[in-house]
C-alpha cells in the first residue's frame, strides 16, 4: 500500500494544480470576456448567460459521478482523462463559429473540469497526513483563489491585445498550453499506488454498474431540471422543472439511503458523510460563499466595463490586490488550520459582508463626486481576504474526519455543490443586474445586485458561526 507523504511534495502538488488552476481561471476569466465574445459572435444576452452558466452546470453535473469513479477506477486515469477533455474542449471554444457551439464547447470544457477536480481531492485525502494535509489544501486553496481572481486580469491583457471580435478567443485558448505541460506532469510525477483501483467485493456489481447509474441518472436530471429554469426558462415552465427536479433529488436521497443500506460500499454517495458534522457545516459555508463570490466578479467585470466606460484591461486591474492577497495568504492560513480554521473561517465569511457591502457603498457614491473606480477596487480587495481565510479553513475543516477510500466522492458532493450554487448565483445576480440596468441605469444594477450578494454572504457568516460553535464544544 502506498504510502502517505510527510510532507507536500511540490512535483505531485505542481502536477494536480496546473489544470485545476486552469478550470477555475476559465469560471472567472470569460466574466470580462463576455462585451467581446457579445461583439465578435452576435451573442444575444441568453447566449451570453450560458457561456456564464453553462461552463459551471456541466462543472457540476459530472462531478459526483466523476469523484465516484476515481475512487473505483484510479484518481490519476480520471484525472488524465479530465484534463485532456479540459484541454481539447478549450480549444474548440476558441475555434467557435456561432454562439452554439461556444456553448457547447463550453459544457464540455466543464465536463472535463468535473472529471479532474474529485481526484485533486482525492489524492490529497490519501496522499498527505496531518499538518502537511493542511498545507496541501492550502496550497489548492491558494489555487482556487488565484484563478477566480487573475481569470479577470488575464483576461483584460489579452482582450488589449486585439480587436474584440478575435480577442475573446485567446481567453478561450490561454487553456491549452497550460494543460499540455500539465498533462506531461501529472505523467511523469502523479504516482501511481498500487491499490488505487478498488476491486468489487463478493457480492457486489462489476463494470459500470459500480458506478451506481441509476443513483447518476437521478442526481444528473435533478441538477439539470432544478438548474435550467435559472439559466433559460424563467416563466411558469421553469418553476415545474425546478419542482421535478426538487423530486428527482428526493428520490436520488431515498435510492442512496435504499442502496446502502443493502450493501455500504455500492452508492454513488455513501450519505453517512452528512452525519459528520464537521463536513456538513464547514462544506455549507463553501457552498453559500460560492453562491455569491464568482457572481460578485461577474457583476464588477461587465459594471465597469459597461457602466463606467473602462476598457477590459481595467476591468481585470480592479481584481490584482485581491489576487494578490490571496497569493500571500492562503497558504499561510493552510499552515493554521488545524489551531485557528473555526475563528479564520467567522473572520473570513465577516470580510466577505463586508465587501458586498462596500460595493454597495461603491454603487452609491457613483452619482457624486466621489465616485471612482477605486472605490469597487476597495470592495473586491476586502473579499480576496475573505477569499483567503474561508476557502483553506473551510475546505480542510469539511474533510478532516472523512474516511479516505470516500475522499473522492465526498469530494464531488462539495464541489458539485458549488458549481451549482455558483450557476445559480451567477444566473441570479447577473439576471437581476441586467433587468435592473435595463429598467433605470447600470449604477442602479450594481446597486441591487450588491444587495442581494450581501444577503448570501451574510447566510454563510452564519453558517460559519454555527461551524465554529460545534467545533469549540468538540
Amino acid at each position: 500500500m502506498t504510502q502517505p507523504a510527510a510532507a507536500p511534495d511540490r512535483r505531485v502538488l505542481a502536477a494536480l494544480m496546473l489544470p485545476m488552476f486552469a478550470s477555475l481561471l476559465s469560471i472567472s476569466s470569460v466574466m470580462v470576456a463576455l462585451p467581446a465574445i457579445e461583439a465578435g459572435l452576435g451573442a444575444s444576452s441568453s447566449d451570453l448567460q450560458w457561456v456564464l452558466s453553462g461552463y459551471a452546470l456541466a462543472f457540476g453535473v459530472g462531478m459526483v459521478p466523476a469523484g465516484r469513479a476515481g475512487d473505483l477506477w484510479g484518481r490519476r486515469r480520471m484525472f488524465l482523462i479530465g484534463a485532456g477533455l479540459f484541454g481539447l474542449a478549450s480549444l474548440g471554444a476558441a475555434l467557435a463559429p456561432t454562439p452554439t457551439v461556444l456553448n457547447l464547447m463550453r459544457f464540455a470544457m466543464g465536463f472535463g473540469s468535473s472529471l479532474l477536480v474529485p481526484q485533486v481531492i482525492g489524492m490529497i485525502q490519501r496522499l498527505f497526513t496531518g499538518s502537511a494535509r493542511g498545507r496541501a489544501y492550502g496550497m489548492m486553496s491558494t489555487v482556487i483563489g488565484l484563478g477566480l481572481a487573475l481569470g479577470p486580469l488575464i483576461a483584460g491583457v489579452l482582450l488589449e491585445l486585439g480587436e474584440d471580435r478575435f480577442a475573446w478567443r485567446l481567453v478561450m485558448a490561454v487553456n491549452v498550453p497550460v494543460v499540455a505541460v500539465a498533462l506531461v506532469l501529472a505523467y511523469l510525477w502523479l504516482p501511481v499506488p498500487k491499490d488505487d483501483i478498488t476491486p468489487p467485493e463478493p457480492g457486489q456489481p462489476r463494470g459500470l454498474a459500480r458506478l451506481d447509474p441509476l443513483g447518476a441518472v437521478l442526481l444528473t436530471t435533478a441538477i439539470l431540471l432544478i438548474l435550467l429554469p435559472v439559466i433559460q426558462f424563467q416563466n411558469l415552465v421553469g418553476a415545474a422543472l425546478a419542482v421535478a427536479g426538487l423530486v428527482l433529488l428526493g428520490l436520488w436521497v431515498l435510492w442512496e439511503r435504499s442502496l446502502g443500506r443493502r450493501s455500504p460500499g455500492a452508492p454513488m454517495v455513501d450519505l453517512r458523510l452528512f452525519a459528520i458534522p464537521s463536513f456538513t457545516w464547514n462544506s455549507s459555508v463553501l457552498i453559500l460563499y460560492f453562491a455569491g463570490m464568482p457572481a460578485m466578479g461577474a457583476v464588477v467585470a461587465v459594471y465597469v466595463q459597461q457602466g463606467m466606460g473602462h476598457s477590459a484591461l481595467v476591468a481585470g486591474l480592479v481584481t490584482l490586490p485581491a489576487a494578490m492577497l490571496v497569493m500571500l495568504l492562503s497558504a499561510q492560513v493552510g499552515r493554521r488550520v488545524e489551531r485557528l480554521g473555526p475563528r479564520m473561517m467567522v473572520v473570513g465569511t465577516a470580510a466577505a459582508v463586508g465587501s458586498a457591502a462596500a460595493l454597495m457603498g461603491a454603487a452609491l457614491l457613483m452619482g457624486t463626486p466621489l465616485a471612482s473606480v477605486w472605490w469597487i477596487v476597495a470592495g473586491m480587495t476586502i473579499n480576496g481576504v475573505a477569499q483567503a481565510l474561508i476557502i483553506p479553513s473551510a475546505q480542510t475543516l469539511s474533510m478532516q474526519e472523512v474516511p479516505e477510500h470516500v475522499a473522492g466522492a465526498s469530494g464531488g458532493v462539495t464541489q458539485t455543490a458549488q458549481r451549482i450554487v455558483t450557476a445559480i448565483g451567477m444566473a441570479g445576480v447577473t439576471g437581476v443586474y441586467y433587468a435592473v440596468a435595463d429598467g433605470q441605469d447600470e449604477r442602479s444594477g450594481l446597486l441591487i445586485a450588491a444587495l442581494v450578494l450581501t444577503a448570501l454572504m451574510s447566510t454563510a457568516l452564519v453558517a460559519a458561526v454555527f461551524a465554529a460553535r460545534r467545533a469549540s464544544k468538540r
